[in-house]
């Protein structure tokens, strides 16, 4: 069942995107609950299991069920670009008792039984010791096993920002909404995040928030009541290649298969650049240069659009994949 999201002239202006680390470190944790959702980040998880293994995610698995509610307030959408996760974190322990209390009832309320467990009484009991605890585990959890790897994760989220934020300039929101992911559809002025739950919001001059994840895939996480701002949760481009190690073995491969000029082209795509930048760049003819991105866009490596005077190349996510951490 969908989620649609009605927006009037003015939240047409207030689309914007931000960063959360929480966000990440949230999303993070609940992979670790979700076999489902290992596929990219194996490497991940074989580098943090010892890590992992000593947080207690009981309380947390009772809270973020397979399907249902998970407290808006322990992940509420970030306030600016980039906030920090020490900012974002005391918002969280900030709550009102009361308020943490009814979130904590709706996502209980999604698993039969568990308000009726002992530890559902306790939560409910207590919601700011539950707040407290959480808290401290998001804590932990971002300093064990997501502060070692945010240059990285930060560095493929600046980049999907910047990637879709020339979408949205180049084809307005349609185009912005139809390449952010498939369960998004951009009709009539609503945006419907298919496969959710069955609700109608409008967004009342507010906007909308878009927050690019590493660890949200392969969902879209949309919505948040009032009073929260409206926010789209959605995959962040490249991380299919986000976890893979530069070493020689892997670059010589990547030569081996397209040839040492295509390949150092395509492994130096990590911004769009045209055909003159990329000539001063390798020491390379204007011509050559051209010959070599023809080829590679009609492998389905690259893609190409005009801006302003200039054509600007950039990888496609099968690029990015095949280049991975590569550097030639």
């Amino acid at each position: 069942m969908p989620l649609h999201m009605h927006f009037a002239p003015g939240d047409l202006l207030r689309c914007r995107f931000g960063i959360s680390p929480l966000w990440e470190t949230h999303q993070a944790l609940y992979t670790l609950l979700r076999p489902e959702r290992h596929g990219y980040h194996l490497p991940w998880l074989r580098r943090g299991r010892e890590a992992a293994a000593g947080l207690d995610l009981t309380l947390l698995s009772l809270l973020m069920p397979g399907k249902g509610h998970h407290p808006d307030f322990l992940c509420p959408p970030p306030e600016g670009p980039l906030e920090s996760f020490e900012d974002e974190l005391a918002r969280v322990r900030a709550t009102d008792p009361a308020t943490a209390r009814d979130d904590f009832a709706k996502s209980l309320a999604c698993t039969p039984g568990a308000a009726r467990s002992r530890s559902g009484r306790a939560i409910l009991a207590d919601p700011d010791g539950a707040v407290r605890q959480l808290t401290a585990l998001f804590e932990r959890a971002w300093h064990l096993l997501l502060v070692p790897e945010w240059p990285r994760l930060r560095a493929l989220l600046e980049a999907d920002v910047a990637f879709h934020a020339r979408r949205l300039a180049d084809g307005g929101l349609e185009r912005l909404f139809s390449e952010l992911h498939p369960s998004l559809v951009w009709a009539g002025n609503t945006l419907t995040v298919r496969h959710r739950n069955d609700h109608t919001r409008s967004l009342g001059g507010r906007g909308l928030m878009l927050v690019p994840s590493v660890f949200a895939w392969p969902d879209v996480i949309g919505g948040f009541e009032a009073p929260w701002q409206a926010t789209v949760v959605y995959p962040a481009r490249g991380i299919g290649g986000l976890w893979t190690e530069r070493d020689s073995r892997a670059a010589d491969a990547l030569v081996r298969l397209l040839g040492p000029n295509r390949a150092a082209l395509l492994a130096s795509l990590t911004e769009p650049a045209s055909t003159t930048t990329l000539s001063a760049r390798h020491g390379l003819a204007l011509s050559s240069v051209s010959s070599h991105l023809s080829v590679l866009r009609a492998a389905g490596l690259l893609t190409s659009r005009r801006q302003s005077h200039q054509v600007l190349y950039e990888r496609t996510p099968l690029g990015m994949a095949l280049v991975g951490g590569v550097h030639v």
